[in-house]
């Protein structure tokens, strides 16, 4: 095993801005393309080895081919060979759909899928630029269906102006929309199961009205009222974590030239995921492994190489599963 290089997996989307190619080194074209799905074992758009031996292989097949190897012991007695995590980038030229998703319990007994806890990391936004996460006065269920039937459901969500290096930790359950002028990394559980409430009456790429799960997401909607949406942390060299919860850790990490960054995850017996944000930076392996990250770009660390080391000037999002 080594780390893992991807080929592009871009989506066009009706919100979709024209960021993510040139961000990622790609020649543009005038596709909305909405997310950048970096790494991903959901069957419907699994990601390909781009790298190696492995190369032209899905995600999921290397998986099967490789179990704990890749995933670490720990995580594959707990996920079996579903690869848990799926991570993104994103670029909003309009606003996402007002949209919550199910827990865990709820996503298999209705869709056998997993539920979707995530987390966004800005790393770009236009100034004034906001986002909606949670409630900001608490409603009842006959309140929500009557404030999305009338449109006026925006009008109860906590609204948050964004900058980058904000973080926003997004449990199943919390009513949520990224909003135009953002770009993001976001970390999530890899799962494709998502309730639109409220779209703005808009039409999807192929001209007809986008599907809405208002009644599906009742039950799904945690409707408490909340002290703070926003994660707070102090940004520092090397390794900061910004998000600890029961399906994924994360860490921002901050490459200086004068000194190697040294990672050792071996302990954690799970797989690591890179994405790096800006700059450049070498990764290598304690094994020897070796390759490249610059801006854009995102690789995977199995789980028996999760002892590594970081080189350059580079700012990068680690995460690893739970």
């Amino acid at each position: 095993m080594y780390p893992l290089l991807f080929a592009p997996n871009l989506h066009e989307i009706v919100w979709g801005g024209h960021q993510l190619q040139s961000f990622k080194n790609l020649p543009t074209d005038e596709r909305r393309i909405g997310e950048s799905w970096e790494i991903s074992a959901v069957p419907s758009s699994q990601s390909i080895v781009a790298n190696g031996s492995l190369a032209g292989q899905t995600l999921g097949e290397v998986v099967k081919s490789f179990g704990s190897q890749l995933l670490g012991q720990r995580i594959e007695a707990r996920w079996g060979d579903d690869f848990p995590l799926l991570v993104k980038f994103i670029d909003t030229q309009g606003d996402l759909s007002i949209q919550v998703h199910p827990c865990e319990d709820l996503a298999q007994e209705r869709h056998k899928k997993h539920g979707k806890t995530e987390m966004w990391y800005v790393i770009d936004a236009e100034p004034g630029a906001t986002l909606l996460a949670g409630f900001r006065e608490e409603i009842t269920k006959e309140d929500y269906r009557r404030r999305v039937e009338d449109g006026s459901i925006t009008d109860v969500l906590a609204r948050h102006e964004v900058h980058p290096g904000d973080v926003f930790f997004i449990p199943a359950g919390r009513v949520h929309a990224i909003c135009s002028g953002i770009l993001l990394c976001e970390i999530q559980q890899s799962s494709d199961v998502t309730y639109r409430l409220y779209d703005y009456h808009r039409k999807g790429l192929d001209g007809k009205p986008r599907e809405l799960h208002t009644e599906e997401a009742v039950d799904a909607i945690d409707y408490r009222v909340y002290d703070n949406y926003r994660t707070t942390y102090a940004p520092a060299e090397g390794a900061v974590r910004i998000v600890d919860c029961n399906y994924f850790v994360v860490s921002v990490l901050t490459v200086k030239e004068a000194r190697a960054l040294h990672r050792d995850l071996l302990g954690e017996d799970s797989f690591v995921t890179l994405s790096c944000l800006e700059g450049e930076c070498c990764l290598t392996t304690a094994d020897g492994h070796s390759l490249t990250l610059s801006r854009g770009n995102s690789c995977l660390i199995p789980a028996c190489e999760a002892d590594f080391a970081l080189t350059g000037n580079a700012k990068l999002i680690e995460s690893f599963a739970r």
